[in-house]
């Protein structure tokens, strides 16, 4: 069986968040142990796992997402990889519509490439911050906000870039404060660099210390710097070590996230599902 590696968020290799995919032939999943132990060989933040639905239903795929620890509800990058890989290989054309966990969630590649993905928004609530937040992050958060279910992440917004980008949070104490994870933001210092707001995402709960970029996270920052700068179409910079871009545009209770992506690993998988 193939097994893809897939750079997301990014026209580079090796850089942006790689993702594990495997296109299944068959059309029901694997048991839940064998898709973790994939999963967590792997050792991706994420490796999605996608076979083919009936046709004439509301979706084309059946898609799951797994951690090297555990599955999770919601995943833009690894989504953003599946699509990638339908659309090179010639499985798919046009749009995809998956059948997820979260929903239906669909993709359109266009001739350039680039993958539009369009996902639930987050709904935010401001919350006040969490017992021990400030303490593990190493810095007193502006704003706190609970990112709701699908997601469940709190997302902190910091004084500035420099602190975003500076941070070196106490990892074992942030998964003390949050369902899934923790993400940080702030405002771009000069956005003529081409984004509008830089962010960070750290799951230790999920067994992720920091996720290179992390689309399902910029379902919650879309809606909220939307709401701060005025505008429904802007750009994010995860500013982990890896980096990537994610365009994002606010459609009222959707979330459209556009990326890149590129394929760095074609191999097999010398063990039957």
């Amino acid at each position: 069986m193939r097994i893809r590696i897939v750079d997301t968020f990014t026209d580079r290799p090796f850089t942006g968040n790689p993702a594990g995919v495997l296109i299944l032939d068959s059309d029901t999943f694997a048991d839940d142990d064998r898709l973790q132990r994939i999963a967590m060989e792997v050792n991706l933040s994420e490796t999605a796992f996608a076979h083919p639905l009936p046709p004439g239903g509301d979706a084309d795929w059946a898609l799951r997402w797994f951690t090297p620890t555990t599955e999770v509800d919601m995943c833009g990058h690894a989504t953003l990889a599946t699509a990638h890989v339908l659309h090179t290989t010639g499985a798919a054309t046009g749009t995809v519509r998956f059948a997820a966990r979260c929903g239906i969630l669909t993709s359109d590649t266009r001739p350039d490439g680039a993958i539009t993905l369009d996902f639930p928004t987050s709904p935010l609530t401001p919350e006040a911050t969490p017992a021990g937040l400030a303490a593990a992050l190493g810095t007193e958060p502006l704003s706190v906000q609970d990112t709701g279910p699908h997601i469940g992440d709190l997302l902190v917004e910091l004084s500035d870039e420099a602190t975003v980008r500076g941070l070196t949070p106490d990892i074992a104490r942030l998964a003390d404060v949050s369902r899934r994870g923790v993400i940080v933001t702030a405002a771009a210092e000069d956005p003529a660099r081409g984004y509008d707001f830089v962010s960070r995402g750290f799951f230790p709960r999920v067994g992720i210390d920091e996720d290179p970029v992390t689309g399902s996270a910029h379902t919650a920052l879309a809606p909220f710097w939307s709401a701060r700068l005025g505008r429904d179409d802007l750009t994010g910079l995860q500013a982990s070590a890896r980096s990537g871009l994610v365009r994002t545009s606010l459609r009222g209770d959707r979330t459209l996230l556009t990326g890149d992506a590129v394929t760095v690993i074609d191999g097999e998988l010398l063990t039957s599902l």
